[in-house]
């Protein structure tokens, strides 16, 4: 493989972009989050990239120790691949750069892409507790692994078992909680967002929206 650019300084902000400032690296650790994750699949849910580049960032995610790739056992016998443990430790980089960048998300313009488990990550800056939870939104159903510290952060479809709560929200609600507008107490308060479940993160939630009701809280 061809080395690997640098900005050939003796700092560690520099040493790091090194390895992660190229365009869409970051989004495919996000992507790789949700757990394996097939070429096709990361294709599909990064839209604008080409093929070209997704291809190289991956052989250099590889390459710099941010990702993996392994065969499936048949039937499955396709290739996926995998964030590890030091790719997994941009979590965090990715949570700051989130909360950083909600004043940039303005209003949704038509050309830009969404799904649904991009509003992962806003979710889990919210969420205050350890769990499972499964989110509903009109552009589709994803779960939560609230506090955990390995494994999947996120993952497309129904909660894999039992979650702690069940939450169904609008998009429009989503968003004001991603950009900042709205706090997940006042959303549960106002009915803005459904909750549901015997765990304990439902009962957290609950009672921070009986506090914002009573302005016991904030």
């Amino acid at each position: 493989m061809p080395p690997r650019r640098s900005y050939d300084q003796y700092c560690s902000a520099a040493r790091a972009l090194d390895v992660v400032g190229d365009r869409w690296t970051l989004l495919i650790v996000r992507e790789l989050l949700a757990g394996p994750r097939r070429y096709t699949d990361l294709h599909a849910d990064l839209p604008g990239v080409s093929t070209d580049v997704l291809a190289s960032r991956l052989k250099d995610m590889e390459r710099d120790g941010l990702a993996t790739r392994r065969r499936l056992p048949p039937p499955g016998a396709a290739y996926v691949y995998e964030v590890t443990p030091r790719g997994r430790e941009l979590l965090p980089v990715l949570q700051a750069l989130g909360e950083w960048g909600q004043a940039e998300l303005g209003e949704r313009r038509p050309t830009d892409a969404v799904r649904a488990h991009w509003f992962a990550l806003p979710l889990l800056r919210l969420l205050d507790g350890e769990g499972l939870v499964e989110v509903r939104l009109e552009e589709g159903l994803f779960h939560l692994h609230a506090g955990a510290e390995e494994g999947s952060v996120y993952g497309d479809g129904p909660a894999p078992g039992e979650p702690d709560a069940r939450l169904v929200l609008d998009t429009a609600t989503c968003t004001a909680l991603a950009r900042g507008e709205l706090s997940l107490a006042h959303a549960v308060r106002d009915g803005r967002v459904a909750v549901s479940g015997e765990g304990p993160l439902a009962k957290v939630l609950h009672e921070e929206g009986e506090k914002a009701r009573t302005g016991r809280a904030f």
